[in-house]
């Protein structure tokens, strides 16, 4: 094989790693305390701390105004999981501000037929309901007396007496009116969450540009494949955890159907609801499924249930969440039950809703903005081959071979 020589100059033939010396320079500027490896570790130590005490900061401020933070976090989440419906209606020659609005309508109208669905059905049962529960508990009853674990009529009737006791006090009037103020915040913070929600769909690539153009232009790029890879991280954990929590609400809401539960609609939109906090969010709405399917049924259909939750939860774990999540969640079990339990301090059931995808969606920022992850470096609409893997450029430009 001959080598050919080409007339520019010569290149190595092993790529030269640049050598970073910047470092070097502030390490060479500091006193010798603080030029030495032990020294520029407690600088960095510092940094961090520091980095962490800011992130506090802010996350404690926002914490202090619930109303306004929430439905704004809220509203991306959602805008996150909508945008793919509004960029599908645009691409088929939809104008934006229509196909904007028209995802916007069907979401408000499927979140408000569910919720009318829901109130017309509870108001139109709730004689026989109120008939049911009377005799559920006196089964209830029953079984506590005659059970392996029996109950006295004493200690029923005790805690019957604290229940009435805490009733007519004035403990349960000022937690009365503070759930009236809680439903009226509820009630203003969706309102501002639907505003909130069509100015992130229909202007929320002007918004994203106005935010970032106060970063340094070095910087702005990269914060907006950051930013695009955080909506899809974000989108796709919506998407599926929405689809993992529908199967679970209609496996568990058709076996309250075919036992004739009452309220079987409600209990299934309230397991599809609390599919929304992993781990034991569904757990916990499953068995509310079963204490009602206990009252009203008996302790068969309540065992039946049981069963159907417990397969429900395995599907969901080993086949649903790996099938549907897999490639959007890369985060450990662990770390997903930290971010819960932090959320949950912070945030209560808020916290607990929006813990994991914030943490996820944090996680791939990182990764964007440190280059750990190759395919992260560009933007998630670039094909694969766009990134190569070193040596696969071929031989240098300088030399080729015959």
């Amino acid at each position: 094989m001959a080598q050919i020589e080409t007339n520019g100059p010569a290149e190595p033939l092993l790529p030269v790693t640049p050598v970073n010396t910047r470092g070097v320079r502030f390490a060479q500027g500091l006193p010798a305390i603080w030029g030495d490896a032990l020294g520029r570790s407690a600088i960095r130590s510092g940094q961090a701390l520091l980095v962490l005490t800011l992130v506090a900061v802010v996350i404690w401020a926002l914490t202090r105004v619930p109303l306004v933070f929430t439905p704004i976090l809220l509203s991306l989440i959602l805008a996150a999981a909508i945008s793919p419906m509004v960029h599908w209606l645009s691409r088929h020659r939809w104008p934006r501000a229509v196909a904007v609005l028209t995802s916007f309508v069907a979401i408000l109208a499927v979140f408000g037929g569910v919720i009318t669905g829901i109130v017309f059905l509870i108001r139109s049962q709730s004689k026989d309901l109120a008939a049911q529960a009377d005799i559920g508990i006196d089964r209830l009853h029953g079984l506590l007396v005659q059970g392996p674990y029996p109950v006295t009529d004493a200690q029923i009737s005790s805690i019957r007496d604290a229940i009435q006791k805490f009733i007519l006090s004035a403990t349960f009037g000022n937690e009365a009116l503070t759930g009236l103020r809680v439903a009226a915040e509820v009630v203003v913070g969706a309102i501002l969450m639907a505003v909130i929600l069509f100015f992130f769909l229909k202007d929320g690539e002007k918004i994203r540009n106005f935010l970032f153009g106060f970063l340094p232009a070095a910087q702005r790029t990269k914060a907006h494949v950051a930013a695009d890879h955080g909506a899809v991280v974000l989108g796709g954990y919506v998407r599926g955890t929405a689809l993992v929590a529908l199967t679970d609400a209609l496996i568990i809401g058709l076996a309250l159907a075919i036992m004739r539960v009452p309220l079987a609609l409600p209990l299934a939109v309230f397991v599809f609801i609390g599919g929304f906090i992993p781990i034991v969010g569904a757990t916990a709405a499953g068995t509310l499924a079963v204490v009602a399917a206990l009252i009203f049924n008996g302790p068969v259909p309540a065992l039946v249930v049981v069963i159907v939750l417990v397969g429900a939860n395995q599907l969901e774990h080993h086949v649903l969440q790996p099938l549907l999540m897999g490639k959007v969640l890369r985060i450990h079990g662990l770390a997903i039950l930290l971010a819960l339990a932090a959320g949950t301090t912070l945030a209560g059931l808020v916290g607990a809703l929006l813990a994991v995808p914030l943490t996820a969606v944090g996680w791939s920022i990182i990764k964007v903005w440190t280059g750990r992850d190759a395919l992260a470096a560009t933007p998630p609409d670039a094909p694969a081959a766009a990134v190569e893997p070193p040596g696969a450029a071929g031989p240098p430009a300088g030399k080729a071979q015959a």
